[in-house]
């Protein structure tokens, strides 16, 4: 309710805001003046104070704080799911991650028969495979 009332109240202001400063009249020059001429110039010199400028600053300035209340009371709405985020979050548990294993930087050793270890305690490596003996014909 804080919400939507702001929201209009903004939107209320913007309007305005924007209607008031197209009111009012130029400056003179624009930027066509800084090719040359005194400072005064530049910046229009100093007028005298109208209805419409004392206007801008106040629906400037409403418009700001208008903007940052609204902005807190977003903040603090309490906003529900929607069907899209109730849908992600009912297909998200049906994805299992795929396990991966550690990376090995280093070989895996060869598996070694129970029982064969040299004089040293560390594995022998196995004899080659006997060959039948050469029969002649």
């Amino acid at each position: 309710m804080l919400y939507n009332f702001l929201l209009v109240l903004l939107i209320i202001d913007g309007l305005v805001l924007a209607a008031v400063v197209l009111l009012q009249a130029g400056q003179g020059g624009g930027l066509a003046s800084l090719g040359g001429g005194t400072t005064d110039l530049v910046m229009g010199g100093r007028q005298a104070v109208t209805i419409l400028h004392k206007a801008s600053w106040i629906t400037g300035g409403l418009f700001m704080a208008l903007a940052l209340f609204l902005s807190i009371a977003a903040s603090s709405r309490a906003i529900g799911e929607t069907e899209v985020q109730r849908r992600l979050r009912q297909q998200a548990p049906a994805q299992q991650p795929i396990p991966t294993a550690p990376l090995q930087t280093t070989p895996a050793p060869a598996p070694v028969p129970p029982g064969t270890t040299g004089a040293t305690g560390s594995p022998t490596p196995p004899p080659p495979p006997a060959t039948p003996p050469a029969t002649k014909p």
